[in-house]
């Protein structure tokens, strides 16, 4: 059998949110894709909630490891030992719509120039149509993409043809620069419009997360979040707002992201700068 996706998740402290999460991957799956799953860390909670999927036959591989190694290395085992015709990864985190993956695989066979489609995580209130409209397009089969040159590291679902192209992620590469560096290779990346939702569980505005207070935010602490210093839920709700305004008005020249890393940050400050909030990431 050719199979069609194989779709990775890494679970990490995350019992509060796998019952919702998991479950609504697997169902989401038809019989010519795999769900691997790939555990960090020693959370009792967490290998608990886990047990009784490990065992599902939609679960083709199950890795547990004992140091928290976070993402490069679970993302490239799945991306160098895959044979599907593409690969996704879904945060522990995270719950998809429902046949998302039917809808991105229809746009991707009618668009082989297609590299990366991503699902929006971003709630209804973070959609400026003023900044978006110049990036939607329509595409064959009248499938449309708001266009750009990366989307985020869960919900997508990306041709393994640029594994095949491009190799595995860098030592150094995030999912951002790997998007981009498909980009300067001619993948046309981005969200489908219109979007495809996904409930980031993390995102306090979500009715499902589990911040609530700084505390829970400081006990959590997604990773984006640590990296950028933040500290309190009015912080980090600002982060991801402004992370969404970045999304809808990023260049789509990879030549405007020779130091990719900085003109993210620099983007991300003057749409601070903009909205009258002081930029910490």
């Amino acid at each position: 059998m050719t199979h069609r996706a194989d779709i990775l998740m890494i679970t990490y402290r995350s019992a509060g949110y796998l019952h919702l999460s998991l479950p609504r991957l697997l169902e989401s799956v038809g019989e010519q894709d795999r769900v691997w799953l790939w555990h960090n860390g020693d959370d009792e909670a967490t290998i608990e909630a886990l047990r009784p999927f490990v065992t599902d036959p939609r679960v083709h591989r199950y890795h547990h490891s004992r140091e928290n190694v976070r993402l490069r290395e679970p993302t490239s085992w799945l991306w160098g030992e895959s044979s599907a015709r593409f690969v996704s990864k879904v945060d522990d985190d995270c719950r998809i719509t429902p046949g998302w993956l039917d809808t991105f695989t229809e746009a991707h066979d009618a668009n082989p120039q297609f590299g990366v489609i991503g699902s929006w995580r971003h709630p209804a209130e973070d959609f400026r149509p003023d900044l978006a409209a110049r990036k939607i397009e329509t595409f064959a089969g009248g499938h449309q993409l708001m266009r750009n040159l990366w989307v985020q590291g869960s919900g997508y679902l990306m041709a393994r043809s640029l594994v095949e192209r491009h190799g595995l992620l860098g030592a150094d590469e995030s999912f951002t620069g790997y998007c981009i560096r498909a980009a300067r290779g001619g993948a046309v990346n981005g969200f489908y419009y219109p979007f495809v939702a996904e409930d980031h569980m993390d995102d306090p505005r979500s009715p499902h997360t589990l911040i609530h207070t700084d505390g829970d935010l400081i006990d959590r602490m997604p990773l984006s979040a640590r990296a950028n210093g933040v500290r309190t839920v009015a912080d980090w709700t600002a982060q991801l707002v402004q992370s969404g305004v970045v999304l809808q008005s990023a260049s789509l020249d990879p030549r405007a992201y020779g130091g990719w890393r900085a003109k993210v940050t620099s983007a991300r400050r003057r749409v601070a700068k903009q909205l009258g909030r002081s930029a910490r990431w």
